[in-house]
């Protein structure tokens, strides 16, 4: 009886667990607000608010695709749950331990498994540093490696891994194209052996055929090694390529999310609509049926946000209530979510 009894509770234990560590990243109402300051004594005048409670989570092993125009607040997003801005508000839980009450040191540990990759590879690394020394400061750095030649051996076997060569780790960055400089950047980021990464704009500052091959490098490093990606671009073609689901960001606020297939395949909010018609399309037999929304007017100023539903000053769907209340961030189906009053029924 006292064995049975004892099963159970190792298997709820056991199921509880699992539960926890379901999502490796779970961002819940995060907010981020930037003082505006003027005159001479430097008084704050405003605030812009740049990310405006926004949450998601990301499980292990996937890729969350962040979209949307420049100045919505998805590079804010990334660096603020790694804590390289200082949160307003909210909350950030990694492997459920929550990243903002990690005091200085614990923060630092923790970072070996949360990186960044950042968008331009020409003013990411250092011109005066070597690949060996950009690749191999961090693992100096935090302690991981005992002395010089076993840095040496970590760095070739990870800047091999990302498609570089032993003798390049000599060379310096200005002897690199764009697509190597972003693979040093990359390796730079994989050096401490980490869970997440956010990749910042990883691909937008290089060609189309050299961002082909860095997404089927991260995607090939994520099978091998679990990694689990926010993937912030502004391509609708790129975040479909790599995403397992895709958030859409407008005015510091995320306006809908969902898997990769109900974002394509069937969009619910209406700036979403807009950022798929907006989308180049390759094949001349599906630009023909092609509906084409115009988006009028500039996005308003994140310091002075519209009242209401942010969206309603370009939407062409706006009522009355629009301008008047903002809308509940819904699930619509099962893991779909928008904040729409259209697309909650309101009306």
């Amino acid at each position: 009886m006292n064995d049975n009894a004892n099963e159970i509770r190792d298997e709820n234990i056991e199921t509880a667990n699992a539960k926890e560590i379901e999502y490796l990243l779970e961002v819940n109402n995060l907010v981020k607000h930037f003082p505006i300051k003027k005159g001479v004594f430097k008084r704050v005048v405003g605030h812009v608010k740049a990310v405006d409670d926004v949450s998601f989570k990301i499980q292990k092993g996937k890729t969350l695709g962040l979209v949307g125009e420049s100045g919505c607040g998805k590079t804010t997003t990334g660096r603020t749950l790694l804590k390289l801005h200082e949160p307003t508000s909210g909350e950030v839980l990694f492997a459920g331990e929550d990243v903002y009450k990690k005091s200085r040191t614990e923060l630092k540990k923790m970072r070996t498994k949360m990186q960044i990759i950042f968008q331009d590879p020409y003013s990411s690394l250092n011109p005066r540093l070597p690949v060996f020394e950009l690749v191999g400061e961090a693992l100096r750095e935090h302690g991981l490696v005992k002395n010089n030649r076993e840095m040496h051996e970590k760095v070739i076997e990870v800047i091999e891994k990302c498609g570089l060569t032993r003798e390049q780790a000599t060379r310096y960055p200005h002897q690199f194209s764009g697509g190597q400089r972003q693979r040093i950047g990359i390796a730079r980021a994989l050096a401490l052996n980490p869970e997440f990464i956010v990749c910042d704009e990883a691909v937008s500052a290089l060609d189309v055929s050299i961002q082909s091959q860095i997404i089927n490098l991260l995607k090939d490093l994520q099978d091998e090694m679990g990694l689990s990606y926010l993937f912030i671009s502004h391509d609708l073609s790129v975040v479909k390529l790599i995403s397992d689901e895709v958030g859409v960001m407008y005015l510091g606020q995320m306006v809908e999310m969902g898997s990769k297939k109900q974002i394509f395949s069937n969009p619910r909010h209406p700036y979403t609509e807009v950022l798929l018609a907006a989308a180049p399309v390759y094949d001349p037999r599906n630009r023909k049926n092609r509906k084409r929304t115009l988006l009028e007017g500039d996005i308003p100023s994140p310091a002075n946000p519209p009242s209401g539903c942010r969206f309603h000053t370009r939407c062409i769907y706006a009522k009355d209530i629009c301008k008047q209340d903002a809308p509940e961030y819904k699930e619509i189906e099962p893991g779909h979510f928008a904040m729409c009053h259209k697309v909650n029924g309101v009306f």
